[in-house]
């Protein structure tokens, strides 16, 4: 299997899993940057150099000799389970993406037949019952979860532990699990622990959002969107996120951890 999802530098300074919807443009971003002297100009996810990746056939083999040996240090970022999937609703169904399609081609179609949804419209730009239609579009992503069906789950809505797991699994080891909604103080953590060709100043550098303004403004705070049958929904997809991470189930207004991340339980319980 390798690891799928897993950058590395090209100076092999540090190792990154990739966990979709948390910072992953911008962490991705710095590493290019601490490589080259400068940032990657499009979306990083389109790099082809100056970058090792596993989906790139000649990083294989380095990324993963390093990542089976410990040799750099190794993290990957994690986000609140009730905003990720909320930024993944807005951006992946509701949104235009970059290539100025939809997303995924007859997804967006099949969920407004099959789900009822709405999205705002050709272009997204028109009013709509969001709250309506998010709920409507997690017991899709429920179905794609647990049945598998009418899709495989998407990498934009599986549970991060499962992205997470694949680098445990396979050999690699974390030195550090960062969260997005402290991602500064969690990302100079990581910098110091590492050593850099070109020193990253973290205060001053842009943050490479690349879903901003694919979809429509949440209109509501986060708590409107999930009522008692929508916070199980999400426990069911999401119950290992967040005990392993530390969020707090029992409160979608509050998007922050309500605990330290335990390692060692980490790679124990993704490990098997």
């Amino acid at each position: 299997m390798g690891f799928p999802g897993t950058w590395m530098t090209e100076s092999e300074s540090v190792v990154y899993r990739v966990v979709p919807k948390c910072a992953c443009s911008t962490i991705g971003q710095i590493m290019y940057y601490s490589d080259n002297g400068q940032f990657f100009d499009g979306d990083i996810h389109d790099a082809t150099s100056g970058l090792h990746k596993w989906a790139i056939d000649k990083s294989q083999p380095k990324i993963e000799k390093n990542v089976q040996a410990h040799k750099s240090y190794s993290f990957t970022c994690v986000r609140n389970p009730y905003t990720r999937i909320l930024s993944s609703f807005f951006d992946k169904i509701c949104g235009i993406q970059r290539n100025g399609n939809r997303y995924r081609g007859k997804l967006v179609p099949l969920l407004i037949q099959q789900y009822g949804i709405e999205v705002g419209g050709d272009d997204g730009k028109e009013e709509f019952d969001q709250i309506q239609s998010f709920r409507r579009f997690l017991l899709f992503a429920r179905d794609t979860i647990r049945w598998r069906r009418p899709m495989e789950p998407d990498i934009h809505w599986s549970a991060m532990s499962s992205h997470v797991a694949t680098f445990v699994a396979n050999g690699g080891h974390y030195n550090k699990i960062i969260a997005t909604e402290s991602f500064n103080d969690g990302m100079q953590e990581v910098l110091d622990k590492i050593h850099m060709p070109h020193e990253v100043d973290l205060a001053n550098i842009p943050r490479f959002n690349e879903s901003e303004g694919h979809g429509p403004k949440r209109a509501h705070p986060v708590e409107d969107y999930f009522d008692d049958l929508s916070m199980h929904l999400v426990y069911e997809m999401y119950k290992r996120d967040f005990d392993l991470f530390k969020y707090d189930f029992f409160d979608p207004a509050n998007k922050f951890q309500i605990g330290e991340i335990d390692l060692d339980e980490v790679h124990a319980k993704l490990g098997d």
